[in-house]
């Protein structure tokens, strides 16, 4: 086996494995099972993804889901009062970082999706393939369903993939989109039997890896380029108007102690 670098051990909320080829994968849990995200976590992510970034022994990444789940829930009480700029300036700084990391990711990035992809599907999303069990669905729990603006990056990678305006319909109406909806989108490349995602990402990842190094990592860098200028160029100012939203929903809706 090849040595586990310091990191893969790191984080509570990602579980990273490695086999002998290269292959990379980032799987999202909670305590084994399927992963509530919380505000450690989004602090978490932005050193994880950039030493994922950063390892050229990683060859492939793939990221998936526990339990049966890629990412099914949210833990809105552990970001704290998001209506206190100090709190919000650190939501801001994080969010911007976790998607240009992935962004940044230099190899090939399959997303292997089964359950509930309703909480930052836009991480799915920046992959360059995204492989799906037939009951997966996608959603966004946290943004317009929940009182503020999807301003993360969740506007910017649906656009991207699937086109403004169902992107916008999407998210102004969140329900539920189905796998084989997506697949119709153009954003989810296979549909495969409950169960089988992970197993369809490493046989991708094994055909990618037949590739020169130079020509694979090389090809992900070219692919994700105009995604990652739209990225920096409108997450910093979505989440600012998110965290303008977050603020008068506390403003409006008291937490409570």
């Amino acid at each position: 086996m090849p040595p586990q670098h310091d990191y893969f051990a790191a984080y509570r909320s990602l579980k990273l494995t490695r086999d002998a080829h290269g292959v990379l994968i980032a799987e999202f849990h909670s305590n084994g099972g399927p992963f509530t995200f919380t505000a450690q976590d989004h602090t978490e992510f932005v050193d994880a993804f950039y030493r994922i970034a950063q390892d050229r022994a990683n060859k492939v990444v793939i990221f998936t889901g526990a339990g049966g789940e890629f990412i099914p829930e949210i833990d809105f009480s552990s970001f704290g009062n998001v209506a206190d700029p100090s709190v919000w300036s650190q939501v801001l700084d994080e969010g911007t970082q976790i998607v240009e990391n992935i962004a940044n990711i230099r190899v090939p990035l399959i997303a292997a999706v089964e359950g509930r992809a309703h909480v930052h599907s836009e991480y799915a999303l920046l992959a360059n393939v995204i492989v799906a069990a037939e009951d997966a669905t996608f959603h966004d729990l946290p943004h317009f369903a929940g009182g503020v603006v999807p301003g993360d990056g969740i506007f910017t990678a649906w656009s991207y993939r699937a086109g403004s305006g169902r992107a916008e319909a999407f998210l102004l109406n969140p329900q539920p989109l189905t796998a084989r909806t997506a697949h119709e989108w153009g954003v989810v490349a296979e549909v495969v039997p409950n169960g089988k995602a992970l197993s369809r990402a490493l046989e991708l990842a094994e055909s990618y890896l037949r590739a020169p190094e130079v020509t694979r990592r090389n090809t992900r860098v070219h692919f994700i380029q105009p995604l990652k200028e739209r990225i920096v160029r409108e997450v910093g100012y979505g989440l600012s108007l998110e965290g303008a939203s977050a603020a008068d929903l506390v403003k409006s809706k008291p937490l409570k102690n």
